[in-house]
């Protein structure tokens, strides 16, 4: 049996998350990290992405949105408290288009640096999102 970590993935609303996996790979503020079991003490934000997890004796990775958050590493266990938290297979394609569109809308009209700075948070959130999507589609492919 392989070495595995136990990992929370919460959100304000709801638990997505909660078990056992082989590793964690998701988006840090520095870059991408990726978590084993015995992984060195580690607190950072996390950017909007997504959250692969290899969960043991399955092929293929559970993936979690983040719009963002903190990351907690011990030893033996993953916490991501994550702003907002949606299973892959919950994402919103057309969701996720229009909050791009509307993000770029208002970045244009830049009518003021407080608008713009909320809509560029929304643009990436939005891009993060569909990046997401596309690495499911090519997973299921």
């Amino acid at each position: 049996m392989a070495m595995t970590i136990h990992v929370d993935v919460v959100s304000a609303e709801q638990s997505v998350f909660s078990g056992l996996v082989e590793f964690v790979v998701l988006p840090g503020e520095a870059g991408e990290l990726g978590i084993l079991p015995g992984h060195t003490p580690l607190l950072t934000r996390i950017r909007p992405g997504a959250v692969r997890l290899r969960l043991p004796d399955q092929e293929a990775e559970e993936l979690i949105f983040v719009a963002g958050g903190m990351l907690e590493v011990q030893p033996n266990r993953v916490t991501v408290l994550a702003d907002t938290a949606i299973r892959g297979k919950d994402l919103d394609e057309a969701k996720a288009l229009d909050a791009k569109k509307k993000a770029e809308e208002a970045m244009a009209s830049r009518s003021s640096e407080m608008d713009y700075a909320r809509a560029q948070a929304e643009l990436v959130e939005a891009l993060a999102q569909l990046q997401a999507i596309e690495k499911l589609r090519k997973r299921g492919s």
